[in-house]
């Protein structure tokens, strides 16, 4: 029977255990209530993941969704996404990415991959519209089991041999467990942030290869392709599509550091002297840098950076993104945008989360500078950071304590009260104490202190809200995040948030799944998925207690003067958990 229309209504069951397969359908209902993407995966996480269960045991589940958006003609919908508990946090744990790989995935037939058990010896698997297979991975001169990122991918497609396969893999920091370990696509795209490529590790499973012929069926096809005409008739000429095109995120470079929220010295500045040096205008000057996009994409925000000069003379790689700037330039004050860039790839080769990372060796250089470590280490070092982050990846030296994750290593240098992350995840590069919507997107987000829930940084930054107003924020706050909740099931790129209007989300969905909804109506299907992942959270122990931030925030003042109050992120908590009816 046909089921609703922007699906499949099918999700393939992996036993990694008993190498079997099982497809089962997904009920209307639950496709109703959730849609796809961040919907689909919170329900199956919730319903298949037994409490309390360690995230490397073979009960962890690895989910994979598309949306109903996926493999269609609308902008900024070539994405998937992955759920699973996660190692590094103990908690939910959701990821995303884009590219052409999107394609391959939902033309398997699928809308969601669940992978359960554990492999005895390292495989990877080839998932298609006829059937999924179990591959080795180890072994024999063309073992994969210990291959960087990019070899691997690599070897992989070509041992499938099919034209228009996309695959996924992990590095050395997954095999090895490394808690922040990421998957790698394309060679340059990360499913990062909390250690789902670990989660694979755990599994020994290398890597996943998609292909096939199915498409999904829309509601009204025609409907949707003239809606995606008239959208970027709309829009292109709009100036968040020009300078995402011309900067991509390191434009934020110049913008953070100008209002002092740019998180420099593990956390203890607000503006790192000589940014100018990482700036996305020093990125233009000192490589050769040309825009990439996702297929249906008019943003073009990728940017493939060549250095042209310097002892990294040629090296390549996609990015550095902002995110990785701040980690390694402001964090770890390196003002060359060429060793940031140096790092980015040696952390995309490991499988390494570069967020992550940057805090990581940032912690580590100001625990060598209190004695708390034997390892010399200092600011601006970029060598020394290199070989920290290859330690990680193979657990060696101070890299056995730092591949646990902060927490884990704050607590064995007694360092808890130095340590930045809420529930066990390092922020991104938003200081909250001069975003403070920031700091409560952080307190509350379901995977631990995440920018991307509600891209609240945004609405700080372009004025719609002043940064310092507390009273009656967390109601925009919450039109932000159900806004990008509804991007997650769809799903939908961050990057396209202020252009697609609520309106405009009804018409989509209109034409893809054959709903007639009203934006009170999306924000409830929005609502009902936060609360999936706020329930998975609870039954895993997590209470309104732990919706806080580091101490460090309250205690240390930024130069510019600026700092938040325990008292401030209380009334915004209040007001947010009052608006989410979680009183």
């Amino acid at each position: 029977m046909r089921g609703m229309k922007g699906f499949f209504n099918q999700l393939l069951r992996i036993d990694l255990s008993k190498k079997k397969t099982t497809v089962e359908p997904i009920p209307d209902s639950i496709l109703r209530s959730y849609l796809g993407g961040k919907g689909l995966g919170s329900y199956l996480l919730l319903k298949e993941n037994p409490p309390h269960v360690d995230p490397f045991s073979p009960e962890n589940h690895l989910i994979f969704t598309l949306g109903p958006l996926a493999d269609t003609p609308f902008y900024g919908s070539s994405r998937f996404a992955v759920f699973t508990k996660s190692p590094q946090t103990g908690i939910y744990s959701e990821s995303y990415s884009g590219g052409k790989i999107t394609h391959s995935f939902s033309r398997t037939g699928y809308d969601a991959i669940i992978i359960e058990g554990r492999s005895q010896r390292p495989i990877f698997l080839e998932i298609s519209d006829e059937e999924a297979l179990f591959h080795p991975a180890s072994g024999g001169t063309s073992s994969l089991w210990g291959k960087d990122t990019y070899a691997a991918e690599q070897a992989i497609l070509k041992r499938v041999g099919k034209k228009d396969a996309g695959a996924l893999v992990i590095g050395p920091a997954g095999e090895n467990l490394v808690k922040f370990a990421v998957i790698e696509i394309e060679r340059w795209r990360s499913l990062g942030r909390a250690g789902i490529g670990a989660v694979m590790g755990s599994k020994k499973l290398k890597g996943i290869v998609f292909h096939g012929k199915k498409r999904r069926e829309v509601a009204d096809l025609p409907s949707l392709k003239r809606l995606a005409k008239d959208f970027k008739d709309r829009v292109k000429d709009n100036p968040t599509v020009h300078i995402y095109k011309k900067y991509g995120t390191p434009m934020l470079v110049s913008i953070m550091n100008t209002i002092g929220a740019f998180p420099t010295q593990y956390w203890s500045k607000g503006t790192l002297e000589g940014w100018e040096g990482i700036s996305a205008e020093s990125l233009m000057e000192r490589c050769e840098v040309t825009s990439s996009a996702c297929p249906h994409c008019f943003m073009a925000c990728g940017k493939i950076s060549q250095v042209k000069k310097g002892r990294h003379r040629g090296l390549r790689i996609m990015g550095p993104e902002y995110e990785t700037i701040y980690a390694f330039g402001g964090l770890c004050m390196i003002k060359s945008i060429e060793e940031i860039i140096y790092l980015n790839d040696l952390c995309d080769r490991l499988g390494i989360d570069t967020i992550t990372a940057g805090n990581l060796a940032a912690f580590a250089i100001e625990a060598s500078l209190k004695g708390k470590i034997r390892d010399k280490l200092r600011y601006g070092d970029a060598d020394a950071i290199a070989e920290i982050l290859k330690k990680i990846a193979y657990r060696r030296g101070v890299g056995r304590i730092l591949s646990e994750g902060v927490r884990h290593a704050a607590s064995v240098w007694g360092m808890e009260n130095e340590a930045i992350h809420v529930k066990g995840l390092e922020p991104a590069g938003f200081d909250p104490r001069v975003l403070k919507g920031m700091g409560l997107a952080y307190a509350t987000s379901d995977r631990g202190a995440c920018h991307l829930r509600a891209t609240f940084y945004k609405s700080e930054l372009s004025g719609q809200i002043d940064p310092d107003q507390i009273k009656g924020k967390a109601r925009l706050f919450i039109d932000y995040e159900d806004k990008m909740t509804l991007f997650d099931a769809l799903i939908l790129c961050r990057f396209y948030r202020d252009l697609i209007t609520w309106a405009d989300l009804e018409e989509i969905l209109r034409a893809t799944c054959g709903l007639t909804l009203k934006k009170k109506d999306l924000k409830a299907i929005a609502s009902g998925i936060i609360n999936l992942a706020r329930n998975f959270n609870r039954q895993e122990g997590v209470t309104k207690k732990d919706d806080k931030l580091p101490r460090r925030f309250f205690r240390e003042v930024l130069e510019t003067g600026k700092t938040i109050q325990p008292g401030e992120l209380e009334v915004m908590l209040k007001e947010y958990y009052q608006l989410r009816g979680w009183e």
